[in-house]
């Protein structure tokens, strides 16, 4: 290799020592020596591009008068760079690209996404040299904190444990998220437990956060948002890490991975072991994580063959009842109010009034989350020729595990046990310990076929998987054991779901236009059989339900100059409802599906020292699923649909830099989230009859809950000395409701904090590289609370309000 990259530079200087505004004019060949179509050739200077033909022939206009750099770049081969200086003379260029099949980029993905995630990564993608600074222990969440329109949030205040972000307002439940294009958002609710993967940044190559309805390779089922994670590329040369962190709340990251590189150019191994502690920042949220991941294959001339396996298990105590809103204002008085209306016992209230904003409700020791999540994934690239690809993956996800709670006072019929008869006295209730499991299997493929020419390029591709989920409780003790024996369970039901998608999309490219269209069409199947908690109660939950969705999506693109761009795109998603919505209703009540049809419109500016996009977005939702308080026909506070409902917004991003030592980004997102029509219903409560009621209420144009209007980031990097880098980012988010209804008295405040983050690479001292880093998050102690819930009820015409928040962590570090 190294020989070939002499007599490459040597063959590349000749002739090539100046250039001037006269168009460059080449060709790009393999080492046979054969023309390459379809290579994109760029000057990263001006954005200027255009693509070789048939022969491998290209014609670059529009040449800067200062020197520039031209990039060669064609998926599945290595990118070259050629540095030209101005001359008057037109010059005859030739380059040779390499192959590069060792990386794991899924053809679909890179070769076909819409316009807007091929113009500009700007603020939608991390790098592995940025999550490398970053990654002190803290769930992936908090490593996106400072991308546009994001909102993260941890139970525990210290981003390690269960964590959650939310972007444009939308929940984690609305964000599809993929691992090497291989689905893992949980396919009964929808969500994507972060605590289960921890340390898995350690063996990605990049994350890239997509806004808006994607493409369809991006996850079949992205509903307003998509996270894509991509594990690292096949290493040349054999590697050992080891990383360790430490730092507040006594947490430690433990981590160390190793990598053969590439055996005789043909196989390669790579593991890592990691582990991650913390006592949290909430009282007694402790995190007790472990992960491993494994990946080897083979590398062939047209093929790649890798298996990658990773596995998570996680202890961690229960820390997302949330804290009074009295507790975190500190009104001693209203603590009191709220410990007597809710008969909080005297140790209860003991707690409640001494532990400060660090408030954690539940007591009982092992009040612990326990579970374990193992991924296997196989994954084959073969490369046809320069115009034909295919990929083809296979999966399966196994996780299995409990939460246990101790109860207080539970009726003996709520889980079909037996009054207790003692003398002439009825036991109804007693006190008990139970552990709700989920054991699940989740298996399936993911396929593609990319056909590229240099004017268009097609992929069909599509999934097909299966999900089979146990859910069942056990009685684990009793004060009173009533009939029941040790790990009785006292409900039994299983899921089934078969879903399958396919699609063809396609980008044309004409002039200074490309065209971009995505058709896919989406197929569930699911079914539950047996018998759940429904709202306390133990009730017989079979259903069946089937779906058909047609997701279409278009997009334009306008290259107005070099540095000047317009792209506008449609997209329509539909989402059906989660487990919950099905368990907790009957096909009478059953919700409607969900439909969002997403507007962007996009401007993009690229300058040699700056680049930006200003995006302009709508969002109409039919039949959105919000809570109402309204209780259905089986006793639950289910989701229900309302009509319409939008989001829309601007978003402006930034990235600077005016000096080689310093960059400057951030990012502004502008938004408005309403729901048209709102109908509330509030529990009442009276001494007399009747009893018991609902009242409703109608809003109009009320905004949705836990959707901020503003959420702004901003952030300088300098690299003070050669090896030294210093970082600082600040957040601001605006307020938020903890309701739709838009009372002001179910509000979080705005909020805003600081991190600054110092990185230090000491070079070929005792090893290749070491790395010392200090980060330092909420800088200025900032005392504030991210997230949170409310419920509101009326007892004899006098209306009760509760607010739960989960503070955040003050000033706290990482080294």
């Amino acid at each position: 290799m190294k020989t070939r990259l002499i007599i490459l530079a040597s063959f590349l200087g000749f002739g090539f020592l100046a250039f001037c505004q006269n168009p460059v004019i080449g060709k790009v060949y393999d080492l046979n020596q054969i023309g390459i179509p379809s290579v994109k050739v760029s000057i990263l200077s001006t954005n200027a591009v255009t693509f070789t033909d048939k022969s491998g022939a290209f014609i670059l206009k529009d040449i800067p008068k200062e020197p520039f750099t031209v990039q060669f770049f064609k998926e599945g081969m290595y990118a070259s760079y050629f540095y030209f200086q101005p001359n008057e003379d037109n010059t005859l260029f030739e380059m040779v690209l390499y192959d590069n099949i060792r990386n794991l980029d899924e053809v679909p993905i890179v070769s076909a996404k819409s316009p807007l995630e091929k113009q500009s990564e700007l603020g939608i993608k991390m790098d592995k040299l940025t999550l490398e600074k970053k990654n002190f222990g803290q769930d992936v969440p908090f490593l996106l904190d400072a991308m546009p329109s994001v909102v993260t949030t941890s139970d525990a205040g210290a981003g390690v444990g269960y964590s959650g972000i939310r972007v444009r307002g939308m929940d984690a439940s609305r964000i599809n998220v993929t691992i090497n294009g291989i689905p893992v958002n949980d396919p009964e609710s929808h969500d994507v437990y972060w605590v289960n993967m921890p340390d898995l940044v350690s063996s990605v190559e990049s994350i890239s956060l997509q806004r808006g309805v994607s493409s369809s390779s991006n996850g079949a089922a992205a509903f307003g948002a998509s996270l894509n994670l991509k594990t690292n590329d096949i290493s040349k040369n054999a590697f050992g890490v080891l990383d360790n962190s430490f730092g507040s709340f006594n947490t430690f990251k433990n981590s160390i991975k190793a990598g053969t590189g590439l055996i005789k150019d043909k196989f390669f191994l790579e593991t890592r072991l990691s582990r991650i502690s913390s006592d949290g920042y909430i009282d007694r949220a402790s995190s007790n994580l472990r992960s491993w991941y494994l990946s080897g294959g083979y590398v062939g001339k047209k093929s790649v063959i890798k298996a990658i396996a990773f596995s998570g298990k996680e202890i961690t105590y229960q820390s997302w009842y949330g804290t009074p809103e009295s507790r975190v204002n500190g009104d001693i008085n209203e603590m009191n109010a709220y410990a007597d209306r809710n008969y909080l016992s005297g140790e209860e209230r003991q707690n409640l009034l001494n532990s400060g904003r660090t408030y954690n409700y539940y007591t009982y020791a092992n009040q612990v989350d326990n579970y374990q999540q193992d991924n296997y994934q196989l994954h084959f690239n073969h490369s046809f020729n320069y115009n034909w690809k295919l990929n083809i993956a296979a999966h399966y996800t196994h996780g299995f595990g409990y939460y246990e709670e101790f109860k207080v006072g539970q009726d003996f019929a709520d889980y079909g046990l037996n009054n207790v008869v003692v003398g002439n006295d009825t036991i109804t209730t007693t006190d008990l310990i139970r552990r709700r499991w989920l054991d699940n299997h989740f298996i399936g493929t993911v396929y593609s076929v990319n056909y590229s020419k240099p004017k268009y390029n097609i992929v069909f591709g599509g999934s097909a998987n299966t999900y089979l989920g146990s859910h069942f409780g056990e009685i684990i003790w009793a004060q009173m054991a009533s009939n029941s024996n040790i790990y009785d369970r006292y409900y039994d039901e299983d899921g089934r779901k078969n879903e399958w998608n396919n699609y063809i999309k396609g980008e044309y490219f004409i002039g200074n236009w490309s065209l971009y269209g995505d058709l896919q069409l989406r197929q569930i199947q699911y079914s539950f059989i047996g018998k759940d908690d429904v709202s306390g109660e133990i009730k017989d939950i079979t259903q069946n339900v089937d779906y058909l969705f047609f997701n279409p999506k278009a997009a334009i693109h306008y290259k107005l100059n070099n540095n000047h761009s317009l792209i506008a795109s449609f997209g329509v998603s539909n989402r059906e409802p989660v487990r919950r919505d099905f368990r907790e209703s009957t096909p009478d009540s059953r919700p409607k599906h969900e439909t969002l049809h997403d507007f962007e419109f996009g401007y993009l500016l690229k300058y040699k020292k700056i680049e930006a996009t200003v995006n302009l977005y709508r969002m109409d939702y039919i039949n959105q699923l919000v809570l109402t308080g309204m209780i259905n026909d089986v006793g639950g506070y289910t989701r229900t649909n309302v009509d319409k409902s939008y989001r829309q917004g601007i978003e402006f991003v930034v990235k600077a830099q005016p000096l080689d030592y310093l960059t400057l980004n951030g990012n502004l997102t502008l938004s408005q989230n309403k729901i048209e029509v709102f109908e509330n219903y509030v529990d009442e409560y009276f001494d007399l009859e009747p009893y018991y009621a609902q009242k409703r209420e109608v809003f109009e144009n009320t905004t949705m809950a836990l959707s901020p209007q503003i959420i702004a980031s901003g952030g300088i990097s300098v690299r003070a000395f050669t090896n030294l880098n210093i970082d600082w980012t600040t957040k601001y988010v605006g307020a938020q409701y903890l309701d739709n209804t838009e009372n002001e008295n179910r509000k979080i405040s705005p909020f805003s904090y600081s991190n600054v983050a110092i990185n230090y690479a000491l070079k070929n001292v005792l090893f290749e590289e070491i790395n010392i880093g200090l980060q330092v998050n909420n800088l200025f102690n900032t005392m504030f609370s991210s997230n949170g819930y409310t419920f509101s009820y009326n007892y004899n015409d006098t209306s009760i309000t509760e607010n739960f928040l989960y503070p955040q962590a003050g000033r706290n570090f990482m080294a």
